[in-house]
């Protein structure tokens, strides 16, 4: 019995020196952050319209073409636009607001606000910073790994990739709001598809690629040497 107990301690203590020499460490993902850092900011533009217009008076065109040019409003940002008015001048509105937008690169979508004063549209600018992990990142020991954890680099390079590539960085912080698609011209194509009615694309020199295919021209013969 005394033999027993002898050697179960022996082999207790030869374990906690074991233990103490190598000890097992658990890696975390706190350690060394992967993700992509994003700060946003949002800013208004009041636009003022004549009553029951949706034509934009100079200056507030000019003031639109200043915040483009200098930078404040780019093709990376989400805008959006809410207007005061009827439906139908407040989508004309947001039409107006648009095409100016539009020369600079930027997609303006409509949207609805509560207490847009009357005759004013209000700017949305949602601009969103994207700032990179510090990759590479080695932090972890690779060997030993007794936790059989993934390397500290592990998904670097995917965060880095699409921090660099994507070209509305606010979508990274917020979806977009999904609105219905016009399924007309889609189903139209269909039609035209299965009825053989397809619409031939123009050329440069004004005949379509049909047409001219079903018409080669013949070369004429050649006489004498070659």
């Amino acid at each position: 019995m005394n033999i027993n107990r002898t050697s179960l301690a022996l082999g207790l203590v030869t374990t906690l020196l074991l233990g103490a020499c190598n000890p097992a460490t658990i890696y975390t993902d706190a350690e060394a952050p992967r993700n992509l850092t994003l700060d946003t900011s949002t800013t208004r533009v009041d636009l003022h319209f004549a009553p029951g217009s949706a034509q934009l008076s100079p200056a507030e065109a000019g003031q639109l073409r200043r915040l483009a040019t200098n930078g404040a409003i780019g093709a990376g940002d989400r805008v959006t636009v809410a207007s005061a008015g009827t439906p139908y001048v407040a989508e004309q509105r947001v039409a107006s607001v648009s095409a100016v937008l539009l020369g600079y690169g930027v997609v303006v979508t409509g949207a609805q606000l509560a207490n847009v004063p009357p005759n004013h549209a209000i700017v949305e600018v949602t601009r969103t910073l994207v700032t990179l992990p510090p990759c590479p990142n080695w932090s972890k020991q690779s060997q030993p790994d007794d936790a059989n954890a993934p390397s500290s680099n592990f998904g670097c390079a995917s965060e880095t990739n699409l921090g660099l590539m994507v070209a509305n960085p606010t979508d990274l912080a917020s979806a977009r709001t999904m609105r219905g698609t016009a399924g007309e011209p889609a189903a139209a194509a269909v039609q035209r598809y299965l009825t053989d009615k397809v619409t031939p694309l123009p050329t440069a020199m004004g005949a379509t690629p049909f047409s001219a295919a079903a018409s080669p021209t013949t070369a004429a013969p050649t006489t004498g040497s070659q």
